[in-house]
């Protein structure tokens, strides 16, 4: 640290990318939930093509990728606000909705944590219900904007509408960000609820599920005076965020939807598969609705399953904070080959550690 940086920073812990950044050259890597499948064939010939223009500023309001999705997701343009990944539109958020402070799962996304300090707003810490966020345990927040991540990560779980329902007619003074960064594997989208209440924001990604990690890509979906909110701090801070490259990457892989949908039941079909292998091998897995499992081991601990698989060029994801979670693994799910190398892997680790 230098002595030229501010005091208000001095203390920041910053999102840790070390098992994410190094080099995993010839890693099979499950450790950061993205898809091993390229991006979609027609979003390469569209980056390709916009590249052509890059001497210009990209489009500040990404009219044409607002307009697709208004046309999918049955919403206006106007409510509809584009971010460098959902993390950016997160920052957005904690800027603009929390002066009264914040609320969120103590077991969930670690970067609303971050957030929240960064910015120096109050935050509670909720506790899950065997894992699961518990409405009524949201009943009391005095304001603050809630977050919550659905599917949740770590644990893959999801809500009901209903639940959510719950969460958001119990605090009609605070927001509620509904994260939806999972959401197309097997959780259902609470797009709809922006048009029912007032207080409602729904955050989404291409990182996941449409194979753009590298691109960085969010976007959110609002009422529309929310939505002006938010576009006026992006318009202050960042108005050209989204280049023109990553803009035409994504309206290509919204055009070939076939693909995207193609990869997502694969991925869901290789992860109920690799669900019932764990459990036969002695593993307790969540009803994961995600593109990953939550598991650990009946005998064998999470860190020593971790070590053990980085020494195979296996990473998957352990946990240390909090305690709670210390026995778990976040395994991302990879494409059947991968995940059949890794199971072998582990049965070797599994029997090493009995013997």
């Amino acid at each position: 640290m230098s002595k030229f940086l501010h005091t208000k920073y001095s203390s920041l812990t910053p999102y840790d990318t070390t098992e994410e950044t190094e080099s995993l050259k010839g890693y099979i890597r499950l450790n950061t939930n993205e898809l091993p499948f390229p991006p979609s064939p027609l979003s390469l010939v569209y980056a390709h093509k916009a590249s052509e223009s890059m001497n210009y500023y990209p489009d500040p309001e990404c009219s044409q990728l607002a307009g697709k999705i208004a046309e999918m997701m049955s919403v206006k343009p106007s409510e509809i606000v584009f971010g460098n990944g959902s993390d950016e539109i997160l920052n957005f958020l904690f800027m603009a909705f929390c002066e009264k402070g914040a609320a969120f799962p103590n077991i969930t996304y670690s970067f609303y944590k971050i957030l929240a300090k960064f910015h120096g707003v109050d935050y509670i810490l909720v506790p899950l219900k065997n894992f699961r966020v518990e409405p009524s345990y949201y009943k009391d927040v005095k304001g603050r904007t809630i977050f919550i991540a659905n599917p949740n990560a770590p644990t893959g779980l999801a809500l009901s509408l209903k639940e959510l329902e719950e969460i958001i007619n119990s605090n009609p003074e605070s927001l509620v960000v509904i994260d939806e960064a999972y959401v197309d594997f097997g959780a259902e989208s609470a797009v709809s609820l922006i048009h029912e209440h007032d207080n409602v924001i729904i955050t989404r990604t291409f990182s996941k599920s449409r194979s753009m990690a590298g691109a960085r890509l969010g976007w959110c979906m609002t009422n529309e005076a929310l939505a002006q909110d938010i576009r006026n701090i992006k318009n202050t801070l960042t108005p050209y965020n989204i280049n023109a490259m990553t803009q035409a990457a994504a309206l290509g892989a919204l055009k070939d939807d076939e693909y995207t949908r193609r990869n997502i039941n694969m991925i869901c079909r290789t992860r109920d598969n690799m669900k019932t292998r764990l459990q036969e091998m002695g593993f307790e897995v969540t009803d994961s609705c995600t593109n990953f499992l939550f598991a650990r081991h009946e005998t064998v601990s999470g860190e020593k399953i971790f070590t053990a698989l980085k020494k195979y060029r296996i990473m998957i994801r352990h946990f240390t904070n909090p305690p709670a979670i210390s026995d778990y693994n976040r395994i991302t799910i990879g494409t059947p080959e991968q995940m059949q190398i890794m199971l072998e892997v582990l049965k070797g680790i599994i029997k090493n550690a009995s013997e």
